[in-house]
């Protein structure tokens, strides 16, 4: 068995005129996270944990903020194509499990769907997935309610194709 662990960290500042989207999921808020994507921190810590798992990497070198052909891009569908990519590797899913840090919104009536949603994208049961979310103790630019920051650790087993 070949197993390998990545780690993946993000962070968006919040902004005006901007969904917040967790998980591609639009979570009800007065702001948005401010990113050239949709800025979806939860997705991006995953990516990162994905491609340092299999050392590709990271979001920034496949899908720079320079190129106009993300702006405004879907993270499920960055998710989608780094994912496929690492199926094609013959990676599959061990466990994922993603800590938000924010202080507002609340995240719990939210969680259920974000989980299920990202489980959908891994094409995995929902018990291979964990997201949970605390704050910072109204300490630092998250207490200040300027942005969040997502981490996520994911574990991958790579599995020989059968003959």
């Amino acid at each position: 068995m070949d197993f390998r662990i990545g780690y993946g960290f993000d962070v968006h500042q919040f902004a005006e005129n901007r969904k917040l989207i967790l998980a591609g999921l639009e979570i009800p808020h007065e702001k948005g996270l401010l990113g050239h994507s949709d800025a979806d921190v939860l997705l991006h810590a995953v990516i990162d944990a994905i491609l340092g798992a299999l050392s590709w990497g990271d979001i920034g070198s496949w899908f720079p903020d320079t190129e106009e052909a993300y702006r405004n891009a879907k993270s499920t569908e960055l998710f989608d194509w780094v994912w496929d990519k690492a199926k094609e590797a013959n990676w599959t899913l061990v466990n994922c499990d993603i800590t938000l840090v924010l202080e507002k919104p609340r995240m719990f009536p939210h969680i259920a769907n974000m989980k299920t949603a990202l489980a959908e994208l891994f094409s995995a049961e929902e018990s291979r997935v964990s997201i949970k979310a605390t704050t910072s103790e109204k300490m630092g630019f998250v207490g200040r309610e300027e942005g969040m920051s997502a981490t996520a650790v994911i574990l991958l087993n790579k599995v020989e194709p059968k003959a």
